[in-house]
């Protein structure tokens, strides 16, 4: 293909582009139990008030608040128990006044009772009776009906992310297949003829060739995002055998590539790509790393073209490819979510270009209650794949700062997965 020139769009502009360009994909049904991670396709409704009936919110006594109000230890108020209802059971009557029905938590509450006296507020005065010893609970610990859902209201609108929370609640209202977006299907495709996978690790060893950390690291991405990682294998640095490898991602819903994204006699992968009817959109971008990024659709498929060193690939991924993915998955919220960090040390940076330095993120000890301190992970070259792994978040430094002094408050973006758990407890 004829070579353009590099577009050097900022970040913004590019995210902007391609998610301009992606729709949901198509909605499926799935078992509730294999629903959790998934993005609702559809609003679901609830057939059922939630709770059915107004219950116990304690294990108690239900009764009316008009005949235990002002009592206590000294004047304590006697009580006439009318029958004994365990959670899985209903009251038989209701109750007048002075009467009272003991009951565990969850139980139906009887007709006439707007009080749930909880056990350790009352004394047993032989078979048949109760003293009420304090008064705070009158009115209270009632779990009104429908109080948490209301039949034919929407539980959960289209586009919800499926957390346990949302799980349990699709579980009350029955809901025992539920329709969600389908996992994208991301073909991968790394490509160099210095190149192997592991069972060519004998290669590594006698110093001939690397790894393709790369094939690895991004399918574990794409699979840490929801989708579904298809490897394509290592194409070698010719055309014939780019498009051979380039063939098998048929079916597939996402093509992402490694190397060959530049523009080097030996950078084939675009001419490849043109062969079968790729549109480039854009090429490069103004982020360090990862600037010679480029986007593009083969038919219905957004292709994105990531450089091959593995610090690159992974930064612009989680940066360009992920938020593609959410939007592909249904997702209302699709942008990465930044937090306040403050820089612990003084990072020189470059003008003009948008950097994503990888940085742990630790309690501040002059502020504990500050946003945390983020420092670097150590040398941030883009072929230093431990720069990541040690890494809790990309620091954002933007692309007009040249230098970042200590103590200033930035922004970075969570890297998926990072170890969130504190070594002390915040209780």
């Amino acid at each position: 293909m004829s070579r353009r020139a590099a577009d050097w769009l900022t970040a913004a502009e590019a995210l902007e582009r391609i998610l301009a360009t992606l729709r949901p994909l198509p909605a499926e049904r799935v078992p509730l139990a294999e629903a959790l991670g998934r993005t609702l396709a559809e609003p679901v409704v609830s057939p059922i008030d939630h709770p059915p009936w107004t219950n116990s919110a304690m294990d108690g006594f239900a009764c009316r608040a008009a005949d235990v109000a002002g009592a206590s230890a000294m004047h304590p108020r006697l009580l006439r128990v009318m029958e004994d209802v365990p959670a899985g059971a209903f009251p038989s009557r209701g109750i007048g006044a002075g009467e009272a029905v003991r009951l565990m938590t969850g139980a139906p509450v009887p007709e006439g009772a707007d009080t749930v006296v909880r056990l350790e507020h009352t004394e047993s005065r032989g078979p048949g009776e109760v003293a009420v010893v304090r008064d705070m609970d009158a009115g209270r610990n009632l779990r009104q009906r429908g109080e948490d859902l209301r039949a034919g209201a929407a539980v959960l609108d289209a586009g919800t992310l499926l957390r346990p929370a949302e799980i349990g609640v699709l579980a009350s209202v029955g809901a025992a297949q539920v329709p969600v977006h389908r996992r994208a299907r991301v073909a991968i495709l790394s490509n160099g003829d210095e190149l192997v996978d592991l069972d060519g690790f004998d290669q590594v060893l006698a110093g001939r060739r690397i790894v393709s950390s790369n094939s690895y690291a991004l399918a574990a991405a794409a699979r840490a995002a929801g989708a579904e990682p298809l490897s394509l294998g290592i194409a070698r640095d010719t055309r014939e055998s780019l498009e051979a490898h380039l063939a098998r991602a048929a079916g597939a819903d996402v093509l992402v590539t490694t190397a060959g994204a530049s523009v080097g006699d030996h950078d084939l992968m675009k001419d490849a790509l043109e062969a079968l009817g790729f549109h480039l959109g854009f090429w490069r971008v103004k982020v360090q790393p990862g600037s010679p990024f480029s986007f593009g659709m083969l038919g219905d498929v957004p292709v994105f073209g990531l450089a091959g060193n593995p610090v690159s690939a992974l930064v612009t991924f989680e940066v360009f490819v992920q938020p593609a993915l959410r939007r592909l998955h249904g997702r209302r919220r699709v942008y990465p979510q930044a937090v306040r960090v403050r820089v612990a040390e003084r990072i020189e940076s470059r003008v003009g270009l948008l950097r994503f330095l990888r940085v742990t993120l630790s309690p501040d000890p002059a502020d504990a209650a500050g946003p945390p301190l983020a420092t670097l992970t150590g040398a941030q070259g883009s072929g230093i794949l431990t720069s990541v792994a040690r890494a809790d978040a990309l620091l954002i430094v933007p692309l007009e700062l040249e230098v970042v002094e200590p103590g200033a408050e930035m922004m970075a973006l969570p890297l998926p997965g990072a170890d969130a758990a504190a070594a002390s407890s915040p209780f």
